[in-house]
């Protein structure tokens, strides 16, 4: 029989295999599935229809619907250009912290999940346990959509989900959600001394661009919801990080592209809000066609990640609190699967070990006792389905 391995012994090997978003994860996904099967444990998994990568679930316990849905994502983000001090694929122990890419976020989890589920399977649980683990949530939350539908059919509907991206083990009920929108203007080249005569990409870019500065000076001048105040900002946000276009300092310029995204509060109209930015770019499209017909802004849906609402008597909120003992009302800022989930009629809260702080730094850790209190509310969870 296959020695069942230790969490550390777990995460070491997770996080051995480099899944960095833009890279194949089916080295680590092949591993899993192998060390499952090792232990009497049958995996399925989703393959991404055009590139090398494939999420993974499994159940163990009764065929039954209610299962506890442990949920996390297997790539982690690059390490390039980052200072190191250590070997970011090896788990390093030192002062009290585990360092290496994915120690918080969230390879840590994701071996406590792995670990959980095959001590659930000895046990016989009388209550199911599942394992969810995706894929490219890093670069938008793009792989737990389709997994999540994938599963449905395949193992019994689960209940609970608990999705481990770290937060210090406390119940986060309540996230930001958002979306992303690939931005591509196409002006009208001349010699920038006969710029009336053509349209230039970036000035038009800017306007587009400037609409975030509007929508952020109105919601930050807005009284805010009660729900929304819960959050830091308190307000939805619009955002744009990168920039590129141009081909000479004395030519109107082809081309702009950029990424325009935003963070929004629970409450906010997802769809009002994209209809926004849309109607924005289509007055300034139209001015631009009123110069030369042929520009024009072409917009692609990057990334739509709903937003994680508070439930009323929520049941894997209630689980979280009863094993971590945590009473305290908390949200995050940022997106996790766990809206997804939700979306698809799960109950979901985020819980698992780590500071958000350390997520995608160089140097990332967790520290000994976060990973150690982790393991303990797996324990726990175990007994308790048992």
């Amino acid at each position: 029989m296959t020695r069942r391995m230790t969490p550390l012994e777990l995460m070491t090997k997770l996080i051995s295999f480099p899944t960095v978003s833009r890279d194949t994860n089916l080295p680590l996904v092949d591993w899993v599935e192998g060390y499952l099967k090792d232990h009497g444990i049958s995996a399925h998994r989703y393959y991404h229809p055009e590139e090398p990568k494939a999420a993974l679930y499994a159940h163990v316990g009764p065929e039954v619907e209610g299962a506890v849905v442990l949920s996390g994502h297997t790539d982690v983000v690059p390490v390039d250009g980052q200072p190191w001090d250590t070997d970011p694929f090896v788990v390093t122990e030192k002062d009290g912290k585990y360092f290496g890419r994915g120690t918080c976020d969230m390879k840590g989890f994701d071996a406590l999940a792995l670990w959980a589920l095959v001590e659930a399977h000895y046990a016989r649980v009388k209550t199911p346990l599942q394992l969810a683990l995706s894929f490219d949530e890093e670069i938008g939350c793009l792989g737990a959509p389709p997994m999540i539908k994938a599963m449905q059919g395949v193992v019994p509907k689960g209940g609970p989900v608990i999705v481990g991206e770290p937060s210090m083990m406390k119940a986060v009920t309540g996230h930001k959600g958002g979306q992303g929108f690939d931005t591509h203007v196409v002006g009208f080249e001349v010699h920038s001394s006969l710029l009336p005569q053509g349209v230039s990409a970036i000035l038009e870019g800017a306007k587009i661009i400037d609409f975030a500065n509007q929508r952020n000076a109105e919601n930050m001048a807005a009284e805010p919801s009660t729900l929304a105040a819960m959050f830091d900002p308190p307000f939805t946000t619009w955002h744009v990080g990168q920039v590129h276009g141009g081909t000479a300092h004395n030519i109107t310029a082809k081309d702009c592209h950029f990424a325009m995204d935003f963070r929004a509060v629970p409450g906010d109209d997802l769809v009002a809000l994209k209809e926004g930015y849309l109607a924005h770019v289509a007055e300034i499209e139209k001015g631009m066609k009123a110069i030369h017909p042929e520009t024009r802004v072409e917009i692609e849906t990057r990334f739509d990640v709903p937003p994680l609402k508070p439930e009323e008597d929520g049941e894997a909120e209630g689980l979280a609190r009863a094993i971590t003992g945590d009473n305290g009302t908390h949200v995050v800022s940022y997106g996790t699967e766990a809206g997804q989930f939700q979306a698809a009629g799960y109950s979901a809260v985020v819980c698992g070990p780590g500071d958000i702080a350390q997520a995608h730094q160089p140097n990332e850790f967790i520290t000994i006792a976060q990973f150690e209190a982790g393991h303990a509310f797996m324990r726990d969870l175990v007994a308790r389905l048992a």
